[in-house]
């Protein structure tokens, strides 16, 4: 009787490693596109809702009546719009108690972005190191598979006195489906992850470049309100 030769057929036939091996590589495939899905809707929301903050920002809007706006939302500010509450919030909350001192409210204030930042990057960069991972073992894992495969296909042909490229074929394309399958999962979660962190970078950039733009305005306006005081 003639070996099937099918992906189906050649996955019934394997050995229990190498099917749990393949199992272990579909799973790793299936985590690693949602995670690329996921990752994919939240950067590119970010970058949308960081567009729109700066075009309302730099649209000449009265910076009290915005940070009143965003702070009766503040569980769903995100971005630029979290940085900015937080950035007001502690400048607002300095400038009452050293007017004077303005080195101190922009020292406060920016160490209040910063703290801002960091937790947003950190959102940006979930799950990436998971891509990372999903990337750099699955070839690995793979091999295992098919090493392991072939392993057995040759015990199996030591024992048989006239062995056949009919008899070889069979377990060898079993065992090459681990290496296939681990490629299937490694390649789309490496591609992804390189692209993702560029796009984290780049967002990381606009979100500091905001940093520095607005410290200055808050800069500006705090020798301004000293002078008239």
């Amino acid at each position: 009787m003639e070996a099937d030769i099918s992906f189906i057929g050649l996955f019934l036939q394997a050995s229990l490693l190498v099917k749990l091996v393949m199992l272990t590589l579909l799973g790793l495939s299936i985590v690693s596109w949602a995670v690329i899905i996921q990752r994919r809707k939240l950067l590119t929301a970010a970058k949308t809702n960081a567009l729109k903050f700066e075009d309302k920002f730099w649209s000449g809007v009265d910076l009290n009546k915005l940070y009143q706006e965003l702070s009766a939302r503040q569980d769903s500010n995100t971005g630029l719009e979290a940085l900015f509450v937080s950035g007001f919030k502690e400048y607002a909350r300095l400038n009452k108690l050293n007017g004077r001192v303005p080195e101190a409210v922009m020292d406060g204030s920016y160490r209040a972005m910063r703290v801002s930042l960091s937790r947003e990057l950190e959102k940006l960069e979930s799950n990436l190191p998971l891509l990372a991972t999903i990337g750099s073992t699955s070839p690995y894992i793979g091999l295992f598979g098919t090493v392991w495969g072939i392993m057995n296909s040759f015990i199996a042909l030591g024992a048989v006195e006239n062995a056949t490229l009919a008899m070889v074929a069979p377990g060898i394309a079993e065992a090459l489906i681990a290496t296939a399958m681990g490629l299937f999962a490694a390649i789309p979660a490496v591609i992804a992850y390189n692209r993702f962190s560029t796009q984290v970078e780049k967002i990381e950039m606009s979100y500091a470049n905001f940093m520095e733009e607005f410290s200055s305005i808050l800069h500006r306006q705090a020798y301004s309100e000293k002078e008239q005081a």
